[in-house]
């Protein structure tokens, strides 16, 4: 299934809930981090252009334009790790009656599973860029939006976690070993990067609201 990201809220749910291959976790995940996204966007948009907010014009300015950037390839993503999916899919369905088509098909799947495994990395480095304009936002945007930034923070924080089960169970598969092992170091160093960051945004925008 494709144009997911052009379907309606309640059509991608009801999709989502079936027992239809696509979307899955990984979509999944594709659209919490653009709703992240998209919500750390909101408030630039609600700090641009405000007199009071005069401070803090150009920075909101950059962020938001950085953000939709970063949004748009959250939904790219998505729509990516659906087909990448159907691909792997499609190779299991390959014939396997004599030793040539068993080669072919095991290389086929391989394939497959290393495309599976672009998709969710990528949404964790999105994550990790993203959190970070979201932290630069704290403090230096419309407080009356404050709230969003964390909300931002959680969504961002579950994708890349999201992303990384779904790495995992990629590579998990994979008979190249060496690729999977740099998988493995690289996602648990953007998971280094991004959590602290995400907690740190949590906190911040908690104390502010008085918790």
């Amino acid at each position: 299934m494709t144009n997911l990201k052009e379907m309606e809220i309640a059509q991608f749910c009801g999709v989502l809930g079936s027992d239809a291959p696509t979307p899955g976790g990984g979509a999944a995940t594709g659209l919490i981090g653009a709703v992240g996204a998209a919500l750390t966007a909101m408030v630039c948009s609600l700090t641009l252009g405000r007199e009071k907010y005069a401070a803090w014009q150009e920075s909101a300015g950059e962020a938001l334009e950085r953000i939709k950037e970063l949004q748009a390839r959250y939904l790219d993503a998505m729509e990516r790790d659906a087909l990448t999916y159907h691909k792997v899919s499609d190779a299991y369905k390959l014939p396997k009656s004599t030793p040539e088509e068993q080669a072919a098909r095991a290389a086929a799947i391989q394939g497959g599973l290393e495309g599976c495994t672009v998709p969710p990395f990528e949404m964790m480095e999105l994550a990790v860029e993203a959190l970070e304009l979201t932290r630069s936002l704290v403090g230096k945007s419309n407080p009356t939006a404050v709230s969003d930034l964390g909300v931002a923070a959680l969504a961002l924080g579950a994708a890349v976690q999201a992303g990384w089960l779904n790495v995992l169970v990629n590579i998990g598969m994979l008979k190249n070993r060496d690729l999977a092992e740099d998988y493995r170091k690289r996602g648990e160093a953007l998971l280094d990067r991004a959590l602290p960051v995400a907690r740190e945004i949590y906190e911040d925008v908690a104390k502010a609201l008085g918790a």
